[in-house]
């Protein structure tokens, strides 16, 4: 959710605290949409470096991560370093899903792999490290603030764990509909993800310069595709925003079978604090295969975003793809690039269909021609 264009929105934001501790995308919809082979050079948005580390489990040939926040490569820096200095078990102890005596002795046998700067931010966070990195974000931290203080005003602990037990389809739906869908619930979802509250306490008002209506209504819309389209007890991110922390699922970067094939490539993976912009300027024609995109166009003009997507096509080499989610700005191909991008829109709705992230209200998929 970073790596804005330095020529619009980068110019008027602090990227000096780290505003995500985790991705916030769906890193197995990421993966299916995006069909990495092995050989190919990826581009992606680091965002805190979960969803950049799942592209090395299709052991591509070279990933690159840009972010314009040094705060957010100082995330995806520490995470290399636990997976080459951690065990498995170490690294979830560190991230905060599973339970640790002493974090911060676990960030000194990472530390002396970070680079001067990342060491320096990590150094100035201890207590950020001690509960765990992936809570030390803005926006993970505004949700922790959702669920000790608003939660626990509509639902009890006993509902809660109600939801997140699951059940087959039709008794999601009908657990949602009758139990979790009260008026409390739609009161305070709509308190704490207005966009005010929201823009001042979970992520920044100038991301949503692009974004017109009201903010709440919107999200809660998405919230209810998101929390019954699957299983809640495989749901990683479903399960953190309602407990803080990963109970019976994780993400794809910090399962235990990607765990030697990650660790593996980490030699492919390389990152720079730049924008998408800077990056077009000086990368050569046809020399991607796959484009991780984040919501990087939502906080772009629309003009902009053409003009980006243009570059980005012609980046593309054939038979590339770049995937991309909306979450309050529509984003779509323009027609003018009908010629150069081809929309897959079957396989993107029927992926959307299944996206564990309840935030997002459209997934894209394009073909380079």
């Amino acid at each position: 959710m970073t790596a804005l264009m330095r020529s619009e929105i980068g110019t008027r934001m602090d990227f000096s605290r780290l505003r995500y501790g985790q991705c916030w995308e769906d890193a197995d919809v990421l993966l299916s949409a995006l069909d990495v082979r092995p050989g190919d050079t990826c581009l992606s948005i680091a965002s805190a470096g979960d969803n950049t580390l799942a592209l090395l489990t299709r052991d591509p040939a070279r990933v690159v991560a840009l972010d314009l926040s040094p705060a957010q490569l100082a995330a995806l820096e520490l995470r290399v370093a636990a997976f080459r200095a951690l065990s498995h078990p170490e690294l979830l102890q560190l991230m905060g899903s599973r339970p640790s005596a002493d974090r911060l002795a676990l960030y000194e046998r990472c530390r002396p792999l970070l680079k001067p700067e990342a060491r320096d931010f990590w150094d100035a966070h201890p207590k950020d490290v001690s509960r765990g990195i992936g809570r030390a974000g803005k926006f993970e931290r505004y949700l922790e603030l959702f669920v000790r203080r608003g939660l626990p005003l509509v639902h009890s602990r006993a509902r809660v764990a109600g939801l997140l037990a699951g059940g087959s389809r039709a008794e999601r739906e009908r657990f949602y509909d009758r139990k979790w869908d009260t008026w409390r619930w739609r009161l305070v979802f709509r308190l704490f993800f207005s966009r005010r509250m929201l823009g001042q306490l979970g992520r920044d008002p100038v991301l949503f310069s692009q974004v017109h209506g009201r903010v709440a209504d919107r999200l809660l819309a998405t919230a209810r595709r998101g929390i019954v389209a699957g299983d809640p007890a495989a749901n990683p991110y479903l399960q953190w925003i309602l407990t803080g922390r990963h109970l019976t699922a994780l993400p794809c970067a910090l399962r235990a079978e990607h765990w030697a094939t990650i660790r593996r490539n980490l030699d492919r993976l390389e990152w720079r604090c730049e924008s998408i912009e800077e990056y077009c300027q000086g990368a050569e024609a046809r020399s991607i295969d796959r484009f991780n995109l984040s919501d990087v166009f939502e906080y772009m003009s629309a003009a902009v975003y053409r003009q980006m997507l243009e570059r980005l096509a012609q980046m593309g080499r054939h038979g590339g793809r770049l995937v991309y989610w909306n979450l309050l700005v529509p984003r779509q191909r323009p027609a003018a690039l009908a010629d150069r991008l081809r929309p897959l829109d079957q396989l993107a709705e029927r992926l959307h269909a299944r996206d564990r992230v309840p935030f997002y209200s459209a997934l894209v998929v394009e073909e380079v021609l």
